[in-house]
Formats: structure tokens, C-alpha cells, sequence
């Protein structure tokens, strides 16, 4: 199967990129760059647990956007930029401690649109939460 790639995509390009931001102080590590998927993990420890001692679902929901828009991004053809348009997540299973890996993988590549399901499994390889994200591909912006 070809790469789905537009652009070069490495894990150590998407640590890069994410350098002071939300992703690197909540611990989220870029595993796997595959020729149609990207893998990261999330910690679950004090900086991602809610309240009750597990994941907080909005932590989930950050690695699920994460891992969709890095993989519009880099789907996209250079120039071009990927948005968010819509994001949902179903929970399914709570975790309390280890790591929560999520892998995107895009339903749908169009010339304006992404769709991207990304599956959170624990440690065991239960799934947590299913997630979809819905992409809008931009034009580059004309200069001035």
C-alpha cells in the first residue's frame, strides 16, 4: 500500500511541532508513523486524572484531536492547512493508571474534507474511547 503522506512525517517531527504546548505538559508521546496510521500514548497519572482517579474523558478527547489533525495535517498537500470542523468521543471504559495509546486512522481523504477514527486502548488493549474527527482542508492563505 503507498504512503498516505503528503509531506514528510516522522515521531520525532510530531514531538518537534509540539514543543510548549498542551500535548507535550500533559505527557503525550508520538509512537508510530505507519504508511495510513499515527500512534501516541498519553500517561494517565496526576497531570490526567479527574477528580474520581481516572482519565479525565477531556484528556482522551485531546489525544483523539491530536492524533486526527496530525494526520490531516501531514495528509494534506503542502501549503495547505487542516482545522477542526467537529469532534466526538464515546467513552467506554475508565483507567486509572499505565497509559492510554490512541491510533488515527482516516476513514475518509478528500480534496476539502477529513473524516479520522482514532481508537484509545489501556494497557491491556481494551478500548477506552472511539473518536471521529471531522477536518476542513484550507487553500494556502494569499500574502500580502
Amino acid at each position: 500500500m503507498p504512503s498516505l503522506w503528503k509531506q514528510p512525517v516522522t515521531t520525532k517531527i510530531l514531538a518537534d511541532i509540539h514543543k510548549d504546548t498542551a500535548v507535550e505538559r500533559l505527557g503525550i508521546e508520538f509512537l508510530e508513523v505507519g504508511d495510513d496510521f499515527i500512534r501516541a500514548r498519553v500517561p494517565v497519572d496526576t497531570r490526567t486524572r479527574q477528580p474520581y482517579g481516572i482519565l479525565h474523558g477531556g484528556v482522551s478527547v485531546v489525544l483523539a484531536e491530536t492524533l486526527g489533525s496530525c494526520g490531516a495535517a501531514f495528509a494534506a498537500p503542502e501549503g495547505q492547512r487542516a482545522v477542526g470542523l467537529d469532534i466526538n468521543a464515546n467513552h467506554l471504559r475508565a483507567t486509572t493508571s499505565g497509559w492510554v495509546t490512541g491510533t488515527a486512522r482516516p476513514v475518509h481523504v478528500g480534496r476539502t474534507t477529513q473524516v479520522w477514527q482514532i481508537d484509545l486502548q489501556d494497557d491491556q488493549g481494551r478500548l477506552t474511547c472511539v473518536s471521529r474527527i471531522t477536518m476542513a482542508v484550507l487553500a494556502p492563505q494569499g500574502g500580502a
